[in-house]
């Protein structure tokens, strides 16, 4: 097991305290420092972004800071900067004796414990361990919490649902890149966040981008950050999205829509973990886990150019492709009672549920736009709604097909021969690298007979050759 990591901080005119902590503490922890912090001279607004990028490369789980003589002030001030920088980060003060209303202050100002000189082994690692037994407790049981309220948004009881939502714990235990493949409304974000919570990350930022909202001029603004000057109008810096993330997860939805400069500057990223801000002179690192999504068939974004093939490769270390609605219909009376009861609280309304007919007239909806079209119908139809059971003609379903319009069972089983059909083939192609005799040898089909299936379900065989 890896020793924890505690970093030194001195704001005394001598290092011999942070000479003798460091002695004590190095058998047991990897230490960074003891770095001096001058009072007159490297303490102020110029020396906290020092202190962060410091914290932000080490990650420490404990800081010491160390302060003898006079300066108990000045250690309040850095400790209220320390509170802004690192709040999950416990900090331990060691002073040279003081007043008990100087101790008090320091506490106040943010310090987890404090220690008085000369140094005692037993009592430094005795607190310091202490600090990290609670630590530990307290970040895990708020991401075992956090977790279990994400995944409790994700609702189903399909097999074709369970099956992708039981990989989530073990995707969650990997570092791996993650890319989500789903229709617009099928819960990539929830997907994501329940990914991320149940992660040892779940502590540290989740930040869900939008790809397709950036205006082009202004993505790698966005996801890299500027310096004051780098262009006319930066009177400031900005902190990157990336840099937001750090620690965290960062979640790009609509992948495919990042123009080819930003997908070269990112794939940059994923492999080496460092970028550099817009008009600065020096790569920064950030420690961010990357979550893509998108709505299209990736591999066909290659193939048309829209996307890089290389940022792809990155990117699709593990996939989960997110079933569709209409795919998972048992599910819809389930989800549709979750959103009755959520909304009919928001409105104040006494609504428990659904009519026979109700039920019936959301079953057949094909539901395009997914769980998100579901949810809005629902909250919709509950504002307009004056009953406790809501009847089908309550129901205010875009596009709905009226009882005339039903799809035969001849009609229903037509159309799932050919989903399925479509399916096999493609996944045979793609085992086979686009090969058709030996697809069709696999489906105990003719070669003619399986090459007119391609034809009928008008699927591009050379896609699958192209991702060989």
């Amino acid at each position: 097991m890896k020793p924890e990591r505690a970093m030194l901080l001195d704001i005394s005119s001598s290092m011999a305290g942070s000479i003798a902590l460091r002695k004590i503490l190095e058998a047991h922890f990897t230490i960074a420092g003891p770095t001096r912090i001058d009072p007159t001279a490297q303490y102020g607004d110029g020396f906290e972004p020092e202190l962060e990028l410091m914290i932000r490369q080490f990650e420490p789980r404990l800081i010491f800071l160390v302060s003898i003589g006079d300066n108990l002030r000045l250690a309040s001030s850095l400790l209220s900067s320390l509170r802004q920088l690192a709040s999950g980060i416990p900090v331990i003060a060691a002073i040279d004796g003081g007043a008990p209303t100087q101790t008090l202050e320091l506490l106040e100002a943010g310090a987890a414990d404090f220690m008085t000189m000369p140094l005692q082994p037993t009592e430094v690692l005795a607190r310091a361990w202490r600090l990290l037994k609670q630590s530990s407790h307290g970040e895990r049981f708020t991401a075992i919490e956090s977790a279990q309220n994400h995944s409790k948004k994700l609702i189903g009881n399909s097999p074709n649902f369970l099956q992708q939502v039981a990989k989530i714990p073990l995707i969650a235990g990997s570092e791996a890149n993650v890319l989500l493949i789903g229709e617009t409304g099928t819960g990539k974000e929830l997907y994501a966040r329940a990914i991320h919570y149940g992660s040892s990350r779940a502590g540290k930022p989740f930040i869900p981008v939008n790809c397709g909202a950036i205006p082009v001029e202004l993505v790698e603004n966005e996801l890299f950050g500027h310096q004051r000057g780098a262009y006319t109008s930066a009177s400031s810096q900005q902190v990157g999205l990336i840099e937001e993330a750090h620690g965290g997860t960062l979640f790009l939805d609509e992948i495919d829509c990042l123009p080819i400069f930003a997908q070269v500057k990112l794939l940059r990223f994923l492999q080496e973990k460092e970028y550099r801000p817009l008009g600065s002179s020096r790569m920064r690192r950030a420690n961010v886990r990357i979550v893509a999504a998108s709505n299209l068939d990736l591999e066909e974004a290659v193939g048309n150019g829209k996307v890089r093939q290389d940022l792809f490769y990155r990117l699709n270390i593990i996939s989960l492709t997110l079933p569709p609605l209409r795919e998972r219909r048992e599910d819809i009376p389930l989800l549709a009672r979750h959103f009755v009861t959520r909304y009919a609280q928001e409105e104040q309304k006494e609504i428990v549920g659904f009519s026979a007919e109700a039920l019936h007239k959301l079953m057949l909806h094909n539901w395009p736009g997914n769980v998100r079209e579901l949810e809005h119908a629902i909250e919709r139809s509950i504002v307009l709604c004056n009953q406790s059971i809501m009847q089908a003609e309550d129901l205010l379903i875009s596009n709905s097909r009226d009882s005339s319009q039903r799809e035969s069972m001849q009609e229903a089983k037509a159309k799932e021969i050919a989903r399925f059909e479509k399916n096999y083939i493609q996944g045979l192609l793609s085992i086979c690298r686009g090969n058709i005799t030996r697809a069709a040898q696999v489906a105990r089909k003719n070669r003619r007979a399986f090459w007119q299936l391609i034809q009928k379900h008008q699927i591009d065989v050379n896609r699958f050759k192209r991702t060989a």
